[in-house]
């Protein structure tokens, strides 16, 4: 009997499309560029009216004219801020409220990598990744919220990471800080449910990003052995992380608040 691996053939990725995302206000951090930017594509193609935030100022303009070039008649706008500043996240949430009349959807994607030997972690590091993954999620959440709870409700979504539902060596400040954002998901998700409030979290594996390319052309990471250890053989995608977000904020999923949904290619699904 040949019991030699045969390579998988896996189904196309095929987007859909979602009730209760048209004409909604996207709050969407971390837009410029990578999962960010293909959440802004996804929720532009279903009519959503967008306001990306970033520290990036070119790429936040890059990605408002491809936004507009691909999608008649949507509405755009960026603010440059950093979600490290409460005093700059409500300025972004005052300026996507005074120009659109409310807030929906907030998409917390804004966050960095932080690969390094738990001995070599400087506090300076451990503080920037916890600042940036975590307590800016919180800062954006509460902002956000306020005015959701004033209109009646919302949702909000968290890009986290399979790293917040497993752990990896070398990775200490990132998985701690991911982990804190599938937790603060939670205890959001039932405190604020009273409020009409969905809170859900997105936790990608792998996905095919500059930041991931950065990490492997570094030699930080190595590429060949993640694909190695994926079940399915393959990076993810943003655009499917992207399909996952439009779902999990959707009328579609009108039931899920709370939940944190790992897309990661099975990795965390095998223990070897």
């Amino acid at each position: 009997m040949n019991i030699s691996p045969v390579a998988p053939k896996h189904r196309a990725f095929a987007p859909a499309a979602y009730p209760g995302i048209e004409g909604r206000v996207v709050l969407n951090t971390g837009g410029a560029s990578g999962i960010g930017r293909a959440m802004a594509n996804a929720f532009a193609r279903h009519g959503a009216h967008l306001m990306l935030l970033d520290i990036d100022e070119s790429g936040l303009a890059a990605a408002k004219d491809e936004l507009l070039a691909k999608y008649e008649g949507i509405q755009v706008e960026t603010v440059v801020a950093s979600i490290t500043s409460e005093e700059a996240v409500e300025r972004a949430c005052a300026a996507t409220d005074q120009r659109f009349g409310r807030i929906d959807i907030l998409l917390n994607n804004a966050g960095i990598s932080m690969n390094k030997p738990s001995l070599e972690l400087t506090g300076e590091e451990w503080r920037r990744a916890i600042d940036i993954d975590l307590s800016g999620v919180w800062y954006c959440s509460q902002a956000a919220a306020k005015r959701m709870i004033a209109q009646g409700g919302g949702a909000i979504l968290s890009t986290a990471s399979m790293w917040g539902v497993s752990t990896a060596p070398s990775r200490l400040a990132y998985c701690a800080a991911k982990a804190g954002v599938v937790s603060l998901t939670k205890v959001l998700a039932a405190e604020w449910a009273k409020y009409a409030i969905r809170v859900n979290a997105l936790c990608p594996g792998y996905i095919s990003t500059s930041l991931l390319e950065s990490l492997v052309n570094s030699g930080r990471i190595d590429g060949a052995a993640l694909l190695e250890r994926t079940p399915l053989s393959r990076f993810g995608t943003p655009e499917e992380m992207a399909e996952a977000a439009l779902f999990l904020v959707s009328d579609a999923s009108a039931f899920t608040t709370g939940h944190a949904l790992v897309s990661d290619g099975g990795w965390t699904a095998d223990g070897f």
